[in-house]
């Protein structure tokens, strides 16, 4: 049961997660507290447990038809796990919930539902908002931009424009990032009878609107200052990685599988050099 949840998590995944949370707040604050601690441990496990887990729970038919699901892209929940999965979701989130949500002020409490609605609302039955196209990729985006807009309004920070030019590049970022992601898997969605961006536009014209997304997220980030336009080069590695599938077809698109795995370990490199750059931020 524990090895079901925590593959159901996407360990490799965790980071995405709590470092936007983490460095918003310190930058913002310029201290390690309570909150730092408790909304870091949050986003880290019990947020990915709930994004991923309900996600497996209920996309159940659609991975059983997935050939990369089984491991560290994610888990074939089997039935008789389902019921566990939602109580752990829920043992595990509720607490960090009400302490999060009545620590900070009424602006930060508002993001944090809204970051866990769209958590449950991109999976759940009922919503399913990964089956509206274009909203399934801006719901997914949400996951990964809200526990840095979280970060920020919990540490009071102020919204300058190129603050808001930050999160929208990294709003186009989580963009392309799914809508790439839902190329490997026109396949399997489509016999799964799961409706997403790319089995509605095609998996050729959801791979360049990855590609083209992911230069505009480094456009933006050129105008946010030194030293942070320096992260506009890291969107490259992102573009250029999916560039291959820039002609991909229906019929091939699983072979997009390879570009989804170069992208988690590129995750890993340009943590690192967004890091040292928000070092160089803190420190000059």
């Amino acid at each position: 049961m524990l090895k079901s949840l925590v593959v159901s998590s996407r360990p490799l995944s965790w980071v995405n997660t709590a470092f936007p949370f983490a460095a918003a707040y310190l930058l913002t604050t310029g201290h390690v507290d309570v909150l730092f601690i408790v909304g870091t441990i949050f986003f880290l496990v019990p947020y990915n447990l709930a994004m991923y887990g309900i996600n497996d729970v209920f996309d159940y038919e659609s991975d059983l038809r997935n050939p990369r699901k089984g491991g560290v892209e994610g888990a074939v929940l089997q039935k008789r796990m389902h019921r566990p999965m939602i109580i752990a979701v829920l043992v595990t989130n509720i607490p960090f919930l009400l302490f999060l949500g009545l620590a900070g002020s009424p602006l930060a409490l508002l993001v944090l539902a809204v970051s866990m609605f769209a958590v449950v609302a991109y999976s759940a039955k009922g919503l399913r908002f990964k089956e509206v196209p274009f909203l399934d990729s801006v719901t997914s985006s949400t996951h990964f931009v809200s526990p840095a807009v979280y970060g920020l309004a919990l540490a009071g920070a102020v919204f300058t424009p190129r603050l808001w030019l930050l999160l929208g590049a990294f709003f186009l970022w989580g963009a392309a990032s799914h809508a790439f992601g839902a190329v490997q898997d026109v396949i399997a969605d489509r016999e799964g009878g799961i409706a997403s961006i790319a089995t509605v536009i095609g998996a050729r014209a959801t791979a360049r609107l990855a590609v083209i997304a992911y230069l505009l997220a480094g456009l933006l980030l050129l105008f946010i200052g030194w030293p942070g336009a320096l992260a506009a080069a890291l969107a490259l590695p992102y573009a250029i990685s999916c560039a291959p599938w820039w002609n991909v077809t229906d019929a091939t698109s699983e072979s997009a599988n390879r570009g989804w795995k170069r992208f988690l370990w590129i995750n890993f490199v340009t943590g690192f050099l967004v890091t040292m750059l928000m070092i160089a931020f803190a420190w000059r």
